[in-house]
């Protein structure tokens, strides 16, 4: 690490070519977040044309597959140092205090903040990273000499976010390994103040923090978003999957009638709760349940800013968190919760977006009003969560505001939301105007309506909403269906543009990005249903207008068992960053670390399989697709 203050870091760093002054005028953050851009709220304006690029073919092998013209380089991966002093990584000789300094395990959504470019390079920028889950098969060796103590601290060191500063020579991207700004954020030591309605309320106190305000690190970190002035937003997922003992919270489920629950335990992670005793919830005044399942909020270009969870924008299984700058200068943040029959939000700031002053922004998410959608045949209509209007009352069980973020899910039934078919990834485009919303799918489905009009849904859909005169604090929504999807041979109801090919069909969106020309790209988690596809997960392209609209073309496929996730592209759109999670895992019996199904990225007898970002490039240096 170097010497000097890291005051005097941060201030050079910022001030570098005039950046803050560039901040004011354009948007920070490209690619996966350029709805960011405050002057592109309103706007509509046609895309550029459909992506220009040789489909690739369906399939599932070892190995990844890319467009031809295009470079798959392997930016970083699973163990990979991310600080200055980290060691080496080395699969037999694992340790927590390694895994601290290196690349997290199971990488997810993936931002890119870009830097000003140094003498010499054609890029620069801050990587951020999701680190949703370990896979403890895949980790260790059968017969290794770690206790499952040991195990336990490593997984846990293993999961939260990275973030590494990356730089560009010509096509070839690399890690800067002196920045000091290179970062772990674990979910064993580091330390996040609760922020919002629900800091400090009782339900969020628990024996070891009994002010409700500091969390042990963060969850489960699925998808997120990022905001204008170049902050990092992650969504705790399946936060459930951590804690032994269910715990009812009250409220009826929308499709059993039984008793809701926020939690419960299951087999994934067996034996945290034996180790570290806040995983416990049969012990009493434990609430640590109730600080997971929040959007968390990093400042990457600043690391004496604590990270935060911002309780304003609800407690659920958070998929993402995408921001827009809506005309009137207020931050709108769109998160859907990944659960069959749960619900598409909007949080929209109190305040205004300050485009000058980057630290005015700093707790812009503590302050607003949370609302949850219903889809109904001639539009979307969005139902507040403010308690004590409707339903959100004590004679609900809601005594306080906190008590409604920390019930998001029960207050969101209560007003009557519509219950969808696992919503994940909304994505504002900057460029047409529109919303685009993953629902993924849900086989348990036995009710259609005009949002969810498959019964069975095994391949899920994209929903189109459609904000007016690009008004994204409006309370009313248009909304239409982009595609359905699946592949349309097998008479299942799938829908797309009549010019896509045969391998231009998927199914299970999960995240999407738009790139710099308003072009929408999509990335898919079939998890172990890709053998009934007979196909890997991958990313294709889009259409979204006129001739082009629902035609989609395979573009990238990923390595056997892994899904695909975090698709971001850099600002000038000639580099699209995606994360390859969990190869040789999904969908694969037997699979190992001794064993595995594929050993990429390295296939070297001595590693295991690597979770990896990948950095993809065009050969000639042009535009990623064309």
């Amino acid at each position: 690490m170097s010497a000097t203050p890291l005051a005097t870091l941060i201030d050079n760093r910022l001030s570098r070519r005039g950046f803050m002054t560039a901040v004011a005028a354009t948007p920070l953050v490209a690619g996966c977040a350029t709805a960011g851009a405050p002057s592109s709220a309103g706007a509509s304006r046609p895309v550029g044309p459909y992506p220009d690029f040789a489909e690739i073919s369906h399939g599932a092998d070892e190995r990844l597959h890319v467009a031809d013209g295009h470079t798959a380089q392997v930016l970083i991966r699973w163990g990979d140092p991310v600080t200055a002093d980290a060691p080496p990584f080395d699969p037999y000789k694992q340790s927590a205090a390694a895994q601290l300094k290196q690349f997290g395990y199971n990488n997810d959504y993936v931002a890119f903040i870009a830097l000003p470019a140094r003498a010499g390079e054609a890029d620069r920028g801050m990587l951020c990273v999701n680190h949703e889950y370990t896979s403890p098969g895949l980790m260790f060796p059968k017969d290794g000499p770690l206790s499952e103590a040991e195990r336990v601290d490593i997984e846990l060191a293993a999961s939260g976010l990275s973030a590494v500063e990356i730089v560009k020579r010509g096509n070839v991207w690399s890690l800067d390994r002196t920045s000091p700004f290179n970062r772990r954020f674990a979910a064993l030591d580091t330390v996040f103040e609760v922020h919002g309605p629900a800091r400090g309320h009782a339900r969020m106190q628990t024996p070891e923090d009994t002010s409700g305000t500091r969390v042990i690190g963060t969850l489960a970190n699925c998808a997120g978003g990022s905001t204008s002035w170049g902050t990092y937003l992650s969504g705790e997922e399946n936060f459930d999957f951590y804690f032994n003992g269910p715990v009812p919270i009250g409220g009826l489920d929308p499709q059993t009638g039984t008793v809701f629950r926020e939690v419960q335990a299951i087999e994934r992670n067996t034996g945290w709760w034996k180790h570290h005793p806040r995983f416990d919830l049969t012990r009493p005044g434990n609430n640590e349940a109730n600080r997971f399942g929040w959007i968390v909020e990093i400042d990457p270009l600043d690391p004496s800013v604590p990270p935060k969870k911002r309780t304003a924008l609800g407690r659920m299984k958070h998929e993402g968190a995408e921001t827009v700058v809506a005309p009137d200068g207020r931050l709108v943040v769109y998160t859907g919760d990944d659960e069959k029959m749960q619900h598409l939000y909007r949080f929209v700031s109190r305040d205004k977006v300050d485009r000058s002053n980057r630290a005015a922004n700093r707790d812009l998410l503590d302050h607003g009003v949370l609302s949850v959608a219903r889809f109904d045949a001639d539009g979307l209509t969005w139902l507040p969560l403010v308690f004590g209007q409707g339903p959100l009352t004590p004679d609900n069980r809601f005594f306080a505001q906190a008590d409604v973020m920390i019930d998001a899910r029960r207050a969101a039934y209560l007003l009557g939301a519509t219950p969808l078919d696992r919503p994940e990834d909304v994505q504002p485009n900057p460029v047409n105007g529109r919303i685009y919303l993953m629902l993924t799918n849900n086989r348990d489905r036995t009710v259609a309506g005009a949002a969810n009009p498959r019964l069975a849904n095994a391949f899920g859909h994209i929903v189109e909403l459609l904000p007016p005169a690009g008004d994204h604090t409006a309370d009313r929504f248009g909304w239409d269906i982009l595609v359905l999807c699946g592949d349309p041979a097998k008479n299942i109801g799938a829908r797309y543009n009549p010019r896509t090919s045969a391998n231009g069909w998927f199914a299970a969106p999960d995240n999407c990005t738009i790139d710099p020309q308003g072009r929408l790209w999509i990335a898919t988690d079939q998890g172990s249903n890709w053998r009934e596809t007979g196909t890997a997960d991958g990313v294709w392209a889009l259409g979204t207008e006129g001739a082009d609209r629902g035609l989609a073309r395979m573009f990238f496929r990923a390595p056997i068992g892994a899904e695909m996730c975090g698709p971001c592209f850099a600002p000038d759109g000639r580099t699209f960053f995606v994360a390859v999670q969990h190869p040789a895992a999904d969908g694969i019996s037997g699979s190992t670390f001794d064993a595995p199904a594929t050993r990429w990225p390295d296939f070297d007898p001595k590693m295991p399989p690597r979770p990896s970002v990948v950095a993809i490039t065009r050969d000639d240096g042009g535009v990623v697709g064309g």
